[in-house]
Parts: C-alpha cells; structure tokens; sequence
C-alpha cells in the first residue's frame, strides 16, 4: 500500500443514518449520478483528496442488513464481495446502535475492512449517553470514529481512519468471529472446513470467507447455494455437510438456522453494548413522536400536509416573482439590443424570435423551479416527506394500491423516468406495471414551468393556488384511476407497508443546497439541449415558406406612411406590419400543422398556436413554453419592444380565456408524458402496455379538458 496512491471507499448503512450528508462532505459538488449495471438502484460516485491520496467514494444503497430479499440488499453486497472496495465505511446512527451494528457485523463477516463511523454523535451526546469508542473498537475488531455529519465536524478524522487502515496502520483491526451459540457455532466450524477444502476448484468461491459462506448455506442463501452446485466430489461434500448442520441445528434448538444466526448476531450486538454504552437519560425519538401526534394524525395529518404544500406553492410565486421579473426585463433588453444593433435579417429574426424567444421564455422560470426544489429539499432533509409519504400510503392502501408502490409515485414529482425505473422494487408485476402507469399523473418538475406560465399569465395573485390545485388533482386522478384499474384489470389483495420514520432534524444549509442543484442542472441541462434545438426547429416551421415579395411591398408602404409622421399614418402602418405577421404564421408550416388539429381541441378552447405547443410537448413539456414563445413573440414587428409572454397570453388578441386557460393545464397535467418517459414504460412494462398508457392518457386528458370548458361556459365563466 505504500506506493499506491488511489483508494476506492464504500459507504454503507442503514437508511436515515445519514450516509448521504456524509457523502456530501466529501466529496461536495464533485459527484456523478447513475445507475447501477443491470438495475435501476441510484448509484453515487464521488471524489476528494486526502493525505496525497486520491480518494474514490461510493454510495451505497441504504439497507439494513446483506441478505438478498431486495434489490439494495443484492446491490450493496455484490460490491462488497465483487469489487472489493480497499475500505468500506459502515455509517451508523449514534442514536440507533443496536439496529445499525447489525450491518456493521454482516460486513465484518464479509470480510471487508471496515471502519465504523458514528453519525450524529452530537445528538447522542446531547440524550446523556456515553459511548466508550476505544472499547467498541476493542470489541468489534474496527476501528470507530465519530462524525457529525450536518456541519462536516469528524470528516478529516473519518479520512484518515480509512487511509490508516487501508494503509494497515491499525495494529488492533481483526474480524472478530460472531459466536451463533454452541450449537451453531461447532456446525459453522466444521463447515467452513469443507468449504475450505472445496475452495481450491472454485474461484469465486476461494475469494471468499469459509465461515462466512458456511454461515450462509446454513441460512439458505440461494446466491451462495449457487457457488456450491455441481458435481464435484467435494462440492458434494459441502452440500451435504450443509444439509446435517441445517438437520442439527433444527433439531437442537427448535428452530431454523437463519433465524438462530440471526439472533446470535443481534445478541453479539447487545453484548458489545453493554460494555460499551451508558444508555441515554432522554429519547430523542420522544420528541419526535410528540410531533407525529399532529403531523400524522388520521384527522389532522392530512390538512397540516395540505398546508404545507398550499404554502410552498404560494412561496414560490411570491418570492420567485422578483429575480423572475429581473430575468424577464434582461431578456426583453437583450432582444431590444440586438433588433438595434444587427440589420433586419433571417438571422436576427433566427436569434431573436428563435433562440431568445424560445429559450428565453423557459429560463425565466429558474428562480421558481429553484424556490420549489429548495423547498421540496427541506421536507425531504427534515424528515416530514416520510411522514407525508406514511399519510399517503394509508389512503392509496385503502384504495387498493400497494403501498410501496408511493415510493416511485413520490419521486415522480421529479422526473418520471427515475421513478418508473425504480418499480423494479417492487417484487410482483402486477404491482410494477399499475404503478408504472400511474407515474405519469404526478406533476414533474418538467410541467411547473407551463403551470408557471400559464397560472401566472391568467390568475394573478391566486395563481399559487391554481396551481397547488392542479398538483392536488393530479394525485386524486391517480388514485381514482389506480382504484379502477385495481377493480378491473389488476385484481389482487395489496399488500402490507412498512416504512421508517425517522427523527425530525434541522437541514444543513450545504445539503439543501447540493440537493437543490442537483435538480435544477438537469433542468439547465435542458436549456442548452432539447429545448434550444426544438426552439429553433419551431421558428423554421413558423417563418418558412416566405413570401418575400409582399413581405417587401408591405414593409415599403409601411415605412413611406410612418415618414408622414401623423398619428393615423403610424397607426396604419403598424396593423399593415401585424396583418402581415398574421398572414405568414398562418400560412407557415407551423400554422398549417395548427389548422389540420384545431379541430379536435377547439372543443376544449385551445387556440391553435396551443394546440401545436401540445404536440411538441410530447419531446419535453418546457418545449411547451418555448413553443409559445416562439409563436406569440413571433408577432412583434422589426424593433418594436417584445411583450413578455405572460403578457402576450394575457392580450385579448391571443384569443385565450382564463378558462380556456385552466383546461389547457389540466390538458398538460393528465396527457401523454415525454418521449422519455414513454421509452421507460415500454423498456419496464412492455410495448402493449406503453400504447394503452399513451391511449389512456390521451383520452383522459381530452375528456377532462372538455369537461372543464364547457362545463365552466355553462355555468357563465
């Protein structure tokens, strides 16, 4: 190890115990996302330097133990086992040891080098337990550290923990064998023997402890089963070494192995406690179960979570209405500029009404999205989304719906793409597949900017209400939808839902703000890709086919009135230069495209310019606002000032009605999702089911929307 000068880490850990703010103080903004090979688990890279080290980190799943009943179970042993990290640091909550050192002592028998790291050491400090960390380092044979991982406090100490181990500096690490009773132990010894002894032929078993594998044949691992088969004499042997002890074991204590290991393993657990720890004189989790009593209440639960949507909702057009405002004016005085300064010309216009117009109108809304994400961080870091994801799994459960299958749902309201890969957690098809078609109701973060718009074009100071709304129904949508399928097409009883709760915490200023920018790059990602490319391809089909000679005439007679300089000259002047605007969108490409389905959503109030926004919507819904961007900006005649899109939904000549407005939001809520998004239905449920998602949606959409309008005229809105 001397001469090597790269480590390769492993974070491990239960879920809650805060492994990714202990990641995100090491390695800060220097991370890369992914997925694992051949699952869909999130998969976290990250990289520092460390005493001339050049450290690689590695997220791993959440778990509580190494079994492989679930897909983050699978994944974090495989990389103990496959990759063979030089260190893998096993992050504990201080306040929960006796649940967390059982997966301290499965990778401990693993075999991986593991160093111990005592998360939110501050909040067992503050309950008046004591912990003897030489003792426990003593008793577990790896050494123990303490970290606080809110404000970073023990990283450097945690770093040079791995270094020394990996390093081989810690005189005293040694894997202290877990004693399962005499019963067992005995059988596991005998066992390990053969495993040893058939280990020479096999090399995938050879790389691994005896006593470990011994432990899991015994438990009935099929993995490690898998290692053992063939027909090798001595393969054979260890089967049937197997099968006695499974025989013994069962036979001596009245119970099966995996259950008697398992209670050896948490024994060894409280033992080491016991030696170690000085039990807390208060129960941080009493506090937290004092809050719950309101927030998770059958009665009260469910508004308190209403309310705090209702005030995200209205934080984020407020306080995002300022630097919104500012980026508006920078965009109009950057299109005023350049009409200035560069000749009337196709590449003006190109930059202006295409580029400007189209990106521009989406990247106005960066400091809502910001508001919105920063706030959703927050309750995630607090702790409340668990507790709102508990109060939804009670009314989906009754409904039918599996309740595990809210997971996925809530991380809909990011990106439906992740949250349709992350059904392959759920174990049944039938569960997958009904969740999978339900993902595309939640409202993404790819339709806030329309909402944004829109609400705010036609509903003022109520558009924050408006659009809570809009996220309420789309919620309701999916659990009436799930309960139909779930009578009709999906018949079978939902399964029971467990989900962790964890303690209420204050966030970390640098961990909301790595989540927040976590999400909102994706969304810039988008500006300088598919959005920009889309703009452009629009304002081709809006200016082409030209008719440049009336284009000329027009622009002639124009200028020879505004040189009378009168009142009325000027004003002829310009409806000439609208009436010609009007004349070449209509006769565009795009204008055409708009005619041929105006149609079929003029039922629905839709102007034809939104109906052609809908149909490039299907790439991504911002391509939505940049369409009308493109379209309404499109009318502004060489150097006049720009109208801000808002304004320009807002003008009577837009031809668009407040209520005409609110169904063309309802419209984007329920309607097809994105390519993306139907390229991961068809990968995760299949081709047949991705045309009855596009089918159903559509309809549903085109229903709900003409419900809405002409409902809405019939009671004189």
């Amino acid at each position: 190890m001397a001469e090597k000068r790269t480590l390769r880490i492993a974070l491990a850990g239960n879920p809650n115990s805060g492994k990714t703010s202990v990641f995100n103080c090491m390695t800060g903004a220097r991370q890369h996302v992914g997925n694992w090979p051949g699952v869909t688990v999130e998969r976290k890279t990250g990289h520092l330097s460390h005493r001339g080290y050049d450290i690689e980190v590695v997220d791993l799943p959440g778990t509580y133990s190494l079994t492989t009943f679930s897909v983050e179970e699978r994944v974090a042993r495989s990389f103990v086992v496959d990759e063979r990290p030089d260190v893998v640091v096993d992050v504990v909550d201080s306040g929960n040891l006796a649940r967390n050192l059982y997966l301290t002592v499965q990778l401990l028998e693993l075999g991986a080098h593991v160093v111990v790291d005592l998360n939110m050491w501050d909040e067992l400090q503050a309950s008046g337990a004591r912990l003897d960390r030489a003792k426990l380092t003593e008793l577990l044979g790896a050494p123990v550290v303490s970290t606080v991982a809110q404000t970073c406090e023990g990283i450097e100490e945690l770093l040079d923990a791995v270094v020394d181990l990996a390093e081989d500096r810690v005189p005293r690490h040694r894997h202290v064998p877990v004693s399962y009773g005499g019963h067992v132990d005995d059988v596991v010894a005998t066992l390990a023997g053969a495993v040893e002894s058939a280990a020479g032929g096999r090399e995938a078993l050879a790389r691994l402890p005896a006593r470990w594998v011994a432990t899991k044949l015994l438990e009935g691992d099929p993995e490690v089963a898998a290692l053992v088969a063939g027909g090798a004499p001595a393969l054979a042997a260890v089967r049937e070494a197997a099968a006695r002890g499974i025989e013994h074991i069962a036979a001596a204590t009245g119970s099966d192995p995996e259950r008697v290991i398992s209670e050896g393993r948490h024994g060894y657990v409280a033992g080491a406690l016991r030696e170690a720890l000085t039990e807390a004189t208060v129960d941080r989790m009493e506090i937290s179960r004092r809050i719950d009593n309101v927030f998770t209440n059958r009665f009260l639960g469910y508004p308190i979570f209403l309310l705090f949507m209702w005030l995200l909702f209205q934080l984020t057009f407020r306080a995002g209405a300022y630097p919104m405002h500012w980026i508006d004016t920078l965009v109009n005085w950057l299109c005023g500029t350049v009409c200035a300064g560069l000749p009337d010309s196709i590449l003006t216009d190109l930059f202006v009404d295409g580029i400007v117009g189209g990106v521009g109108s989406v990247i106005v809304f960066l400091p809502n999205i910001l508001i919105l994400f920063l706030g959703i961080s927050f309750l995630e870091d607090s702790g409340y989304m668990a507790r709102a994801a508990f109060l939804m799994d009670r009314v989906m459960h009754a409904l039918g719906l599996h309740g595990k299958s809210f997971i996925p749902m809530l991380m809909g309201f990011g990106c439906s793409v992740p949250a349709i890969m992350a059904t392959r957690t759920l174990e049944s098809r039938r569960d997958r597949v009904l969740t999978i078609l339900l993902i595309p109701l939640m409202s993404c973060s790819a339709k806030f900017p329309v909402y944004l718009l829109v609400g705010g074009a036609f509903f003022g100071e109520r558009a924050g209400s408006v659009v809570f709304i809009v996220y309420l129904l789309g919620v309701v949508a999916a659990i009436l939808l799930g309960r139909l399928l779930a009578k009709t097409m999906f018949r079978s009883a939902p399964e029971p839902f467990v989900m962790e709760l964890p303690p209420y915490r204050l966030p970390t200023p640098k961990g909301l703000g790595i989540h927040m920018w976590e999400r909102a790059k994706l969304y810039l990602q988008k500006m300088g890709g598919v959005i920009l490319v889309a703009s452009v391809v629009l304002w081709f089909l809006g200016a082409f086919p030209r008719d440049e000679g009336a284009r000329t005439r027009v622009e002639a007679e124009a200028s020879s009135l505004r040189a009378a300089g009168t009142v009325e000259a000027v004003a002829q002047a310009d409806r000439l230069v609208e009436e010609l605007d009007s004349t070449q969108i209509a006769n565009s490409f795009v204008g055409r495209i708009g005619r041929t389905i105006a149609p079929a959503m003029g039922p629905l109030g839709f102007t034809w310019e939104m109906s052609v926004s809908l149909v490039t919507g299907f790439v991504a819904k911002e391509v939505i606002v940049s369409t009308l961007g493109v379209l309404y900006h499109a009318e502004a005649g060489p150097g006049e000032p720009r109208e801000s899109l808002s304004r320009a939904l807002r003008n009577p000549a837009s031809g668009i009605t407040p209520l005409a407005a609110f169904a063309f939001m309802m419209f984007v809520l329920l309607y097809t999702p994105c390519v993306a998004t139907v390229a991961a239905v068809r990968r995760e449920a299949g081709s047949g089911w991705m045309w009855f998602s596009i089918a159903s949606q559509l309809s549903l959409a085109w229903l709900v929307g003409f419900g809405v309008y002409q409902i809405g005229r019939l009671a004189g809105l």
